[in-house]
């Protein structure tokens, strides 16, 4: 793994880092859907592209290793909040999400303290955020009329719904993990201080 921080793969996390605001003016200021469609659509571009070249040039960092995933949650976020002000989504789904991540966030620290970063992505993980990430567009696209919005609906909340169990899943899996780590390190200062 590359201490470095300027890589190619770096720099496009940072650009779609950026593009989370731009996402949320879109969703909220002007309702330019297709827009915010387009900011997604890069980021998720570019989420592929700074993987790929990463492990191709053997660039993969510490640095990537956290943008990726802040920037996947970031869209999420925005995504929902700007969902629940815009009432295409129940409050409650979003707070499940966000206050999962809030969880697991308050985590960090107490990993940290035992001497851990931030837990290895699960497969799980990966499935549940490619799941609200598809959901995205979709719920969108079903915010509307017609019959692009009459298809996108179920496709959406399909996604929403998945999404939404893998994530908490996804979390439940992380706690035990956590837990487990902190556990272990406990039982081995314990040993050492005997």
């Amino acid at each position: 793994m590359s201490g470095r921080i300027v890589t190619l793969p770096n720099l496009l996390s940072f650009l779609r880092l950026l593009g989370v605001p731009l996402f949320v003016y879109l969703l909220l200021g002007p309702h330019a859907d297709l827009s915010a469609l387009g900011v997604l659509i890069f980021a998720s571009f570019s989420d592929w592209l700074d993987g790929r070249l990463a492990r191709a040039w053997n660039q993969v960092s510490r640095l990537g290793q956290l943008l990726d995933p802040l920037a996947d949650r970031l869209y999420i976020v925005a995504a929902l909040v700007a969902f629940v002000l815009r009432d295409i989504i129940p409050w409650q789904l979003a707070a499940a999400l966000i206050g999962r991540d809030l969880v697991l966030g308050l985590c960090l620290p107490v990993l940290r303290h035992y001497g851990y970063g931030p837990l290895p992505v699960h497969f799980l993980g990966k499935a549940a955020t490619f799941c609200l990430l598809y959901a995205i567009p979709f719920l969108l696209l079903a915010d509307g009329h017609g019959l692009p919005s009459t298809v996108a609906r179920p496709i959406g909340w399909a996604f929403a719904v998945w999404g939404t169990a893998l994530y908490l899943w996804a979390g439940c899996l992380y706690l035990v993990q956590a837990a487990g780590l902190v556990t272990r390190s406990r039982r081995l200062g314990e040993e050492a201080g005997r």
